[in-house]
């Protein structure tokens, strides 16, 4: 697939803190992130909404949310429709976005990703998450998330050799980078000691190698680069490259439970599609529900050979000032993990970076970033890649 002529950019973004929102529903939060993107964007209406969700169903007792979020954030009337692909909901929200305006029918779209964790506690969270996955095979036997990453995580430590706090140094980052990210859950920094000393949730999984569910909203509104006005001072943000790809959905049947395969081709066209690699991008936001997760993806993507992700995490090549800066505001492991809007706080995450934004969590100089986010134990990934675009 090629590029599409029209210039896809960025107008606005907008993030709510993630956290424990008891207070608030599932459309109060989508609003207020709505409205923060719509104020970054100059007040554009878009012609189009995208919300990505994975739980609200099960825990809200809310599905048909396109309708839902569209009136309430005063956009009644507008084409609205939500996406789901498990923890790769946001990606693929973002990408029906690209896709439309891509495709000449609509000039600009809004893409809202939510998750209301808090509407259900215990059980009935862990029970909504083994949703996806395969049913009839997994989570009917009991297996949950956490389970499936302890047996990935059991697999990769004995195959590599890899010592048993091989890859705490994920942790270390992404709890180092929170620290300066408002909307963080956790910002506070650990060290590898914390990471050994850390209880177990699913051995050797721990909690600092877990990250936590809870509630958040991103958005992000997508226009045609001609219609962004010449007034604002911020460089103009290109999606250059937008891909998804699936593999099989039980994690029995993966063909390497060590390869992210959906997340290698889903990476793999996106860098054809921007006409860029590896060794282009300045800061890739991963996705890190697991640690495992962290290395698998740093393989998926080319950044490491197989079975080698894990010593990228020793050395500091992922730290902000590193080689490959990953989880630039904490990651799912230290922001907290949002669920079906993952995907789109990593986008908002990304921008901010290639427009100057980041603040203390700024990597030097960055230009070109790009965002992955997976379904699953990774059935689902997301890949999108965005670059600066010089004046």
């Amino acid at each position: 697939m090629t590029s599409p002529t029209t210039e896809i950019v960025v107008a606005g973004v907008g993030l709510t803190p993630v956290g424990e929102h008891w207070d608030q529903s599932l459309r109060q939060l989508s609003l207020r992130a709505i409205e923060a993107a719509r104020s970054d964007a100059g007040g554009l209406r878009p012609e189009a909404l995208y919300v990505a969700n994975m739980l609200a169903p099960a825990l809200s007792g809310q599905a048909h949310l396109g309708a839902l979020i569209a009136d309430f954030a005063g956009l009644r009337g507008i084409e609205a429709m939500a996406v789901d692909a498990a923890g790769a909901s946001g990606g693929a929200a973002l990408r029906q976005a690209w896709l439309a305006i891509a495709s000449g029918q609509i000039e600009s779209a809004l893409v809202v990703g939510v998750e209301k964790i808090t509407d259900k506690v215990g059980a009935a969270i862990q029970a909504a998450m083994a949703a996806s996955s395969d049913a009839d095979y997994e989570s009917v036997q009991g297996i949950t998330p956490a389970a499936q990453a302890a047996l990935r995580m059991r697999r990769y430590l004995h195959e590599t050799s890899a010592p048993a706090d091989a890859l705490g140094g994920f942790s270390v980052v992404a709890h180092a980078n929170a620290v300066h990210n408002p909307n963080a859950m956790f910002r506070r920094a650990i060290d590898r000691e914390d990471y050994r000393k850390a209880a177990a949730v699913s051995d050797p999984v721990s909690v600092m190698d877990a990250a936590p569910l809870a509630d958040g909203a991103a958005a992000m509104i997508l226009t045609r680069r001609d219609l962004v006005s010449r007034s604002d001072p911020r460089p103009p943000v290109a999606v250059v490259g937008s891909a998804l790809t699936t593999t099989s959905l039980a994690l029995h049947d993966q063909a390497d439970l060590l390869t992210l395969d959906a997340a290698a081709e889903s990476a793999r066209r996106a860098y054809a599609q921007a006409g860029v690699g590896p060794d282009d991008i300045d800061l890739f936001e991963l996705h890190d529900p697991f640690s495992i997760f962290a290395a698998l993806g740093l393989e998926a993507a080319g950044f490491a050979e197989p079975r080698r992700g894990w010593t990228l995490g020793t050395d500091g090549a992922v730290s902000l000032t590193g080689r490959i800066p990953i989880c630039t505001f904490g990651g799912s492991k230290a922001r907290g993990e949002p669920g079906g809007a993952t995907g789109v706080y990593q986008a908002c995450e990304v921008v901010l970076q290639l427009e100057g934004r980041a603040g203390a969590n700024q990597v030097p100089d960055a230009r070109v970033g790009m965002a992955q986010c997976l379904g699953a134990m990774g059935a689902t990934a997301a890949t999108h890649i965005f670059t600066r675009i010089s004046a």
